[in-house]
This record gives structure tokens, sequence and C-alpha cells, in this order.
């Protein structure tokens, strides 16, 4: 677990609004929970795997086949009733597992048609095992409505068949006498209410005497008094008994069905953790959209490597207002490990660190950051945290001795595991002491090799971010012209705190400013100027640069249109060969039908004449040519030359001989009785029987 220090650190850096924004996304109070107890990572396998699976889940927001974790009830009262002897679950609550179980069947139903498309998701429920017997027991007892069906037991069916038919008769005869009460002028103008959970007729007051029955009651005016008709009691107190009866059924019906199903206990709460853990997933993928958010690639050493870098916060906010978010690019490494960060006050200085501190923090505890997919990010151990005033009024330190106090506890306890942030290191003392423990301090940190950011306007620390090896300067861009801070980060020179220029802008006297020159070190005044300069020019080549990217964008596309004109031209080559090809082919065939009548011919003479010797000679000149007779002659006093038959069964990389024509090849494929041979560049199709294995002549001998 990383160490923060001090204890409100993640929340100096505002982690706690993106915890906040998360709760938002969550759905259950499962994944609620998790945000509240949210851990930083100092194992990457652990930070790794939680990086992947919101980055699986934030792939699955784009698609069209919805995640099926619709359950979102809070379950841990029921659970733990299981687990209680005697506990009894109600209908809605036995439905509510029912639910739960039918949603883990869907999820589970969901990955294997994805075909492993998302492993790290897939491996959080690869060892559950869906019940289907949790969702037949509570079918058999509960409907969809969470009432104990009627078949739930013999006994109960017979109860409430009983009671529809008291019921039905209890209605029949009161509505008799309400007819007869009526048409005797007895009833008032409402005529029945209920009472005590009985049915009773509203009688006028003057008739109460008259009327038999039990008086349940009567109205506040004392004109009309509520009576239960003596033909109804008999018939209202079987139902008071039937419905006893069928809640005694019920109640035991229910206490069988927990105890049965408590048997699945482990199943349920294998259910529930696992759709609490997917519904935090999907908050952080959520929130990774609203961010614009990716997943930076991970580094097993200390390092932070930050590609269009933003704010969540700031970037949220401006994005509600359509304003832009100017983007953060810087690395932290064992080379270049202090990054000294000045210019004008309001530029952006703190935000850019609390941007590097907050995206570390996030990425540590499993969040996709707003940046690049190139940026990289290593894990750190300990994260110190000097930001803000530190004045302790309990302990009676002023805001410098708990500044000085801070640094103690860094350079006790930071090493190379280490990233911290300072903001203002050395103010709030003289400038020019605070100015040499800042210097000290600095030096310090450097050689425990530790990782971090300081905003100074001290010009001794931008002097020496040159000199010391690991330390290096970073300057807040300020437009001079229009008097505003550019709040973007440039890396490799200091800045001008622009002290006059804003001083000017703040519409102060220009007598008392430029007395505030002349008052100013000579030495102080030449090197600000300096920075102040030297920033403008860089502000100058930005804009000139942001015009080359511009002509390089273009060179691109005309790159990628020469690319496509030389794609046709390949592919008209192409076909150029392949016609050539054709006409080749189409030469082979003519060129073997001629022969083919040619030899018919012979066979004729063959037959026919005395002289074979002339028939041969015929032959050979139609078949062979001499010409080819004395080239094959020629290429066999070759081969012989620089080749030795090797002989046997030949095999894929042996050298190979033909019979005919005493050309020599490479073997590089058998396909039984044909075989690829490979001659200098060119593959030929060949019948292996005509081929034989040889060896290459030993030079020297």
């Amino acid at each position: 677990m990383m160490q923060l220090y001090p204890a409100n650190a993640a929340e100096v850096l505002e982690f706690n609004k993106v915890c906040d924004l998360l709760q938002l996304k969550c759905r259950t109070d499962a994944a609620r929970e998790r945000v509240a107890n949210i851990r930083f990572h100092t194992i990457r396998e652990r930070m790794e795997r939680d990086l992947l699976q919101t980055n699986e889940f934030k792939s699955i927001l784009h698609g069209s086949d919805s995640f099926p974790n619709d359950f979102t009830r809070n379950l841990q009262k029921e659970l733990k009733l299981l687990s209680v002897t005697g506990g009894v679950l109600n209908g809605e609550q036995l439905l509510a597992c029912r639910q739960l179980a039918l949603n883990m069947r869907d999820i589970l139903l969901w990955f294997k048609k994805q075909n492993d498309l998302f492993p790290q998701l897939n491996d959080l429920s690869a060892k559950i095992v869906y019940e289907k017997k949790i969702n037949d027991l509570i079918t058999e007892v509960i409907d969809d409505s969470g009432i104990v069906r009627d078949t739930a037991s013999r006994e109960l069916m017979n109860i409430r068949s009983e009671l529809g038919k008291v019921r039905h008769e209890a209605r029949r005869t009161f509505e008799g006498v309400l007819r007869k009460l009526n048409k005797q002028g007895y009833l008032a103008d409402i005529s029945e209410s209920f009472l005590n959970g009985r049915r009773t007729a509203a009688i006028l007051a003057e008739y109460k005497r008259i009327v038999k029955g039990i008086l349940h009651g009567e109205s506040e005016s004392q004109k009309t008094v509520f009576i239960e008709p003596e033909e109804t009691i008999e018939l209202n107190n079987e139902i008071f008994s039937l419905e006893r009866a069928e809640v005694r059924e019920i109640h035991r019906i229910l206490v069988q069905a927990t105890k049965d199903l408590s048997a699945f206990a482990p199943h349920l709460e294998s259910y529930y953790h696992v759709s609490g853990v997917y519904d935090y997933i999907r908050a952080k993928a959520l929130l990774a959209e609203d961010m614009n958010a990716n997943m930076p690639r991970l580094s097993n050493h200390p390092v932070v490597q930050l590609i269009k870098a933003c704010h969540p916060l700031l970037l949220l906010r401006h994005k509600k207002s359509n304003k832009p978010t100017i983007p953060l690019n810087l690395t932290l490494d064992r080379q270049e490990r202090i990054l000294i960060i000045s210019g004008p006050n309001a530029g952006g200085k703190t935000v850019s660190m609390k941007t590097v501190g907050l995206l570390q923090l996030m990425a540590q505890a499993g969040l996709l950051i707003p940046a690049d997919e190139n940026s990289e990010i290593g894990i750190f151990k300990q994260l110190m945290v000097q930001i803000g005033d530190t004045q302790s009024i309990e302990h009676e330190l002023s805001t410098y001795s708990a500044h000085l106090q801070d640094m103690k506890h860094f350079m006790d306890f930071a090493n190379g595991k280490t990233l911290f942030f300072i903001d203002e290191l050395g103010s709030g003392s003289d400038p020019n002491l605070g100015g040499a423990f800042a210097e000290a301090i600095v030096e310090d940190l450097a050689q425990k090799h530790a990782l971090g950011i300081i905003t100074t306007h001290y010009l001794n620390l931008k002097v020496m971010a040159g000199k010391v090896r690991g330390i290096f300067n970073g300057a807040m861009a300020f437009d001079e012209e229009k008097l505003e801070p550019l709040y973007k980060l440039g890396i490799g020179k200091p800045g001008s705190s622009y002290t006059f220029a804003i001083a000017q802008r703040s519409g102060l006297p220009t007598a008392v400013i430029e007395r505030a020159r002349q008052l100013t070190q000579r030495e102080h005044f030449k090197l600000d100027k300096m920075l102040h300069q030297t920033e403008q020019q860089s502000v100058k080549l930005s804009d000139k640069e942001k015009e080359l990217d511009k002509l390089l964008k273009e060179n691109e596309k005309l790159k990628k249109n020469y690319e496509e004109l030389t794609d046709r031209e390949k592919l008209r080559q192409q076909r150029e060969t392949l016609q050539l090809q054709n006409k080749v082919k189409k030469e082979e065939l003519d060129y073997l039908r001629d022969t083919e009548r040619k030899f018919k011919q012979i066979i004729q003479d063959w037959k026919k004449t005395e002289n074979k010797q002339e028939v041969i000679n015929a032959a050979e000149n139609v078949l062979f040519r001499k010409k080819q007779v004395q080239t094959n002659a020629a290429a066999a006093r070759k081969a012989d030359k620089n080749y030795e038959v090797k002989g046997g069964k030949p095999k894929i990389g042996d050298l190979v001989r033909n019979k005919e024509n005493h050309q020599v090849g490479t073997l590089t494929e058998l396909r039984d009785k044909r075989a690829i041979v490979k001659i200098g560049n060119m593959p030929f199709n060949v019948n292996i029987d005509e081929w034989i294995v040889v060896r290459k002549k030993d030079s020297k001998a």
C-alpha cells in the first residue's frame, strides 16, 4: 500500500473530488463501499489488472451489446438472515434473491457469447457456478409479485379455497342486509364502512337499538353508528380464523423456503460480491468516458511520462463551458528526476504540479487517466506533498516552521521509490536565506534519487537546475503583449516571474514600477530580463512549430497520395506480367501441339522404313534439337565438375539434380510424387522421380 505524507495528501491533490464523481456513477451500495475504501496499488500485477478491467468495460460501453448487470439492490441484510438459524425471508426478499441469481446467470451467458473478448472481466466470474436450483426453489413458492403461491402447499391451497368461499358468502349476506336496511330507511348516507377489520353498516343513531349486531363505533357528530349485522358475525369470525390460519401457513412456508435457500447462501454471496465489483468497474469506465481517459503503459521502474495530459477536474469544468484545456507534456525518470517549475503567479505552476500527482494517484488506484495512451506510469511506494499554507496553530508553528518540518520528513524518508511535490519551496523566510535552504534541500532530495516537482521564484534554483545532474527546468508560458498567462508548461528553460509586467497589468502607477526597477539589484534584474527575453522567444518558436506541424501534416497527406499512386503502378506491372506469362503459356501450348503432330509422323515412319537410325535422328531433331542435346551435355559436364551424386531418398533442404538437363536446385517442398524445386530464386513444380540427390564437392579437392 502506498504511504502518503501528510495523511491528507490525497485530498490536497483533490483525489477525493474524483472519488465523489465516481460515487455518482455507482448504482449499488457495494460499489459505493468500494469507492469509499479505494486503495493505491504498489504491486504492478494488481494495478495492471484493475486498469485492464476498466479499459475492457470502457470498450463495452462503445459496443452494441450492453453488459447485463442490472441488479442494484442491497442484499446484505438478506444474506445475513440466511446464515442465521431460524431466520425468515419474506416474499419480496426471496424474490430479490431470485433476481440476483438470474442476474448472475445472464452475466455468465453474456461472457460465453463474447468468445474470450474480455479476458480480465471474464476472470472475475470464471469460478462462479450458476445454481439453477435457487431459481426453481423460489419460483415454486413465490410469484413474480413476491406473493406466496396458492400451490406452495396443499394446506395453503385448501385454506385459500375455503376463505374465498366464506368471503363470497359473507359479501352476499352483507349486501342482502344492506338492501333490507335501506328499504326500512335505517341507513345513513355512507351506507357502510370498515372498523376493526370488520365490514359494518352505517346506521342512523336513532335506529341503533333496532338493528341487531355488534356496535363497533360512531361518527364524530354521533349521528351515525357502525354496526356489524348479526347475520354476518359468524361468517366474519370464520373469515378471521381462516386468515389467521393463512398467515401461519405462509410463515411456515417462508421458514422452510428460507431454510432450503440457506444451503445456497455461499453462491448468493459470491453473486452479490461479483455484481458489486462489476458495478464498480462500470462506474470507473463511465468516469473515464467523461474524462476522455485512457490506459497508460506501465513500467516496473519509478517513472512518469505524461503525453497530452489534463487535470481531470479542470477538464470536466471546461467541457461544461466549452473551453479548451491546455494539455501537459513532461517526463520524470532516472536521468531527469526533479523538475523546477518557474513562471508568473497565477500562471498554472501549481495546477501543472497537481495534475501529475493526481494522475499518478488515479493510475495506482486502477483509474484510467486523461492522457494519451502512449503515456507511461511507474509505481511509487511513497507520495509526499507540501502544497499550501501548513501553519499549525495547535503546535504554535509558523508557516515557515511547518514548511521546514515537512522538509525534514521528506529528507528523512525519501528514496528512489518516492514521488514528491513542493509548492513555493523556501517561501516565508528571508529571500537569501530561504533560497539557500531551498538549494540545500533540493540537493539532498536529488542525492536520494527521489522524483518530484518543485515550484519556485528563486533564481538560484533556476540556475541550479542547469548545474546539478538530474535537476531540470520548466517554465509556464506568458504572453507579454496581452499580459496574460498561457497555462502552457515548457520544458528545458527557466521562466521569468514577470513581476513588472504583472504590476503594470494590475494598474500600479508607472513611477512606482520604475522606482522598483531602480531598487532591484542589477544582477537579479539582468537575469530576470534575460529569462524574460528567452521565454518570449520560446513563445514565438512555439508558433513556428505549429506552422511546421501544419506543413508536416500536408506533407504526410502528399506522401499518402504518392503511396496510393505507387500501389496502382505496382498493380499495373503485375497485370502486365500476368499477360506476358499467358502469352508464354500460349506459345508453349502451340509448340507442344506441333511436337505432337511431328511425333505421330515419326511413329508412322518407324513402322514403314527399314532405316531405323534415320528415324531416330529425325526424332532427336524434333524433340531435343541438336542444340539442346549439346546444351544438356555441357550442363552435365558442369554439374559433374561441381557436384557429386549422393543418392538416397530426397528430403526437404537437399540439393537435387535433374536427370535430363542436369540443372541443380534446392528441394523446398514434397507432395507425393510432385515436388517444389527452387533453382536460383525461381520455384518449379516437378516430378521428383526425375531428380537425384547430390552434394557439392569440396573446393580444395
